[in-house]
């Protein structure tokens, strides 16, 4: 499978073979494991509710056993009661969910064929700005008709000045190539990146 490979300018400039990872078969419910993996591993897991016994109350009765005419009540801590305790309410846990790395792998080449197969790999020869100025990155984005969608812009090695460039700008990511995951790829809409960034994980992903 070959792409086209794009100008700064927009504009063709010649195409690029895709490595054998490009061709690999989709399958959903691995895909559907693995980045519902990543999004309970991204859950801090720290939500609490007081039970009847941490809220704080008084020990004391709220009023006699009998002759009141209101039900009986020994505690105003009790779940039935206004700020009483919570009953079976969250508490904090760990959502890790460990994943092997050749489910990780295999999932990553899957994000990738999927990502080429509906045309949403947009090639450049090379990613580069003199200075790190946000018009510079809205420039290019609209060259590659990209704007207004999730892009994320993976480069070969790290560059300050498109990650500081692009900072301000909503749903587009600057991200070390290296360190993509299939969750990654499948949120966005478009990955713009270089042939040269495609050769550095070639044998990693072969």
């Amino acid at each position: 499978m070959d792409t086209i490979v794009y100008n700064v300018e927009g504009k063709e400039k010649g195409r690029y073979e895709l490595p054998g990872f490009f061709n690999t078969e989709v399958k959903t419910a691995l895909l559907h494991e693995v980045t519902t993996g990543y999004l309970a591993n991204l859950r801090s897991g720290t939500h609490a509710t007081k039970t009847r016994g941490e809220v704080s109350f008084s020990g004391a009765k709220p009023w006699k056993q009998k002759g009141t005419g209101n039900a009986r009540a020994g505690q105003k801590n009790s779940p039935l009661w206004r700020k009483g305790g919570i009953v079976f309410g969250p508490q904090p846990r760990d959502y890790y969910q460990k994943m092997s790395k050749q489910k990780r792998k295999i999932a990553l080449n899957m994000a990738y064929s999927a990502l080429a197969q509906d045309n949403n790999l947009v090639l450049v020869d090379l990613i580069k700005i003199d200075e790190a100025k946000t018009k510079k990155v809205v420039e290019l984005l609209k060259n590659l008709k990209v704007d207004g969608r999730k892009v994320i812009i993976a480069l070969p090695k790290k560059d300050d000045n498109i990650k500081i460039a692009a900072k301000n700008i909503k749903n587009v990511v600057v991200e070390y190539i290296k360190n993509l995951n299939a969750y990654q790829v499948l949120w966005a809409d478009k990955i713009v990146t270089t042939p040269e960034a495609i050769d550095s994980i070639k044998e990693k992903q072969a």
